[in-house]
Formats: structure tokens, sequence, C-alpha cells
């Protein structure tokens, strides 16, 4: 089978598996090991290194890696989630060094949205795919006719003078103890706002709190439909497998 290796780089964890390219599937189960404390450059790459050995790879499978910022040709322009470090750093050249091997590196809500176009809820879609991540921030992705527009960034939107990701992530919801309903109305002025502005053909929503999404989608009115990510945390690790097969830059 043709096959890559995915790597998915969060704030707590970092967590990696082989993945079938034909049908998105993850061919062994996925091994996750906690982000360092601090997570600096060097103690991540470390890690990301100690990650791959553990996987008995040939040396032609792609290993592609997603990371929570945005990255434009390969480095980190600003950083939220990890050491502050790392703004500036050429990500694949750093785990290019740690590995061995080569790699590609790409936002981490960019790899999700990726892979639910190509495996998931967004298959088939054609026009515009407006992908979120509900998590710590709000990660998005917008794919237009099967190609990637990286590095969006929509959880940073100012809407009614504050960044979005601040009021209506998932963490937001938990930290302030927000029902499903107050959590929904929050959500509802984030999507009305970028549908207001890309005009999307559909929307999917992942993150981890989206295994709840019966609790919190149907209470959503979008122009749009707005549906559920169906590859979960699943969906960075094959996102990056495919990009790094495909050659991605």
């Amino acid at each position: 089978m043709p096959l890559a290796f995915g790597i998915d780089i969060g704030g707590s964890g970092i967590k990696g598996a082989p993945v079938d390219l034909t049908s998105g599937e993850l061919t062994a189960e996925r091994v996750r090991i906690p982000t360092p404390s601090p997570s600096t450059p060097a103690a991540v790459a470390a890690t990301v290194a100690e990650l791959v050995a553990g996987f008995d790879l040939p040396a032609d499978v792609p290993l592609g890696l997603t990371f929570p910022a945005p990255i434009k040709h390969g480095k980190v322009s600003f950083i939220a989630n990890l050491h502050q470090s790392w703004t500036g750093v050429d990500v694949p050249a750093l785990m290019s060094e740690a590995t061995g091997r080569p790699v590609i590196a790409v936002n981490d809500a960019d790899a999700a949205g990726v892979a639910e176009v190509a495996f998931g809820a967004a298959r088939g879609v054609p026009g515009v795919v407006l992908v979120t991540t509900l998590g710590t921030g709000i990660g998005s992705a917008l794919v237009v006719d099967g190609v990637l527009v990286p590095n969006t960034e929509l959880g940073h939107l100012e809407i009614d003078g504050e960044d979005a990701e601040r009021r209506a992530s998932s963490a937001v919801k938990e930290r302030e103890g927000l029902g499903w309903e107050e959590w929904a109305a929050r959500l509802q002025r984030f999507y009305e706002t970028v549908e207001m502005l890309f005009s999307p053909d559909l929307i999917v929503v992942g993150g981890g709190v989206s295994k709840k999404h019966d609790k919190f989608l149907p209470l959503l009115r979008t122009r749009a439909p707005i549906v559920a990510a169906a590859l979960r945390n699943s969906a960075g690790i094959v996102g990056a497998a495919r990009l790094a097969a495909a050659g991605h830059r």
C-alpha cells in the first residue's frame, strides 16, 4: 500500500502513526508522547525523533508533521501554544536533522482540513470548504476545489472587539463553565462572521469536542451545511501524511 507517516504536534502531546494513503486509515496504533516542558525547539525535535524511531519505517516513507502555528515557507511566523523561541524557526530543517529523514511541516488545522476533504466529511464536496478545529484555540483551514489556502488563522479574527477564540474555543467553554446553549451563542457569532466573509459551501467542525457535536451543532444557524468532522483526532496525522506524500512545500 502507498504509505506515509504523520506526526501531530500539540501543546500537551505529540502523536504519530503510519497512514494508508489510499484509505486514509492508520495502519498501526497511534503513539502519543507528552509534549516536553519547556517546549523548546530542541526538546520537541528530540521527542519527534523518539516517536519516529519507535516505528520500523522504510527509508523512503514520506514524513509529514503538523505544527500549532502558521508555517510560511517552512518557518514559524508567530507562536501561541508552544515556547516563544519557536518564532522564526525552520521546522522542516530542524525536524529533518533530528530524524535523519526529509520532513514537511504544515499548520495543524490546515492538515486536518486536507484530511477531511480527502477522506472525511468534505470528501467529494466542490467549491469552498471551511474546516474549523475547536480546542485550546480555534483553528481553520480553507480548501477551494481541493486546493488548500494555507494559514488562514480565522480564530484570531476580531469579533465584537475581542479575539474570536478567546470567547468561543472549547477551552473557554470548559474554563468558564459554559452550558451548551451559552457556548453555541458564542460560536454562532463566529460562524456567521466567517460565513459572511468567505461564503463557504460546507463548514466542517472538528477538534476533540466534535465527538459531542449533537449537543451544539443543531443550535447553530448557518446558510451552508455545518457538519461534524469525520476523522476526529486522527485528522492532523492523516493530513500531514497526505501532504508529505504529495511533496507539499
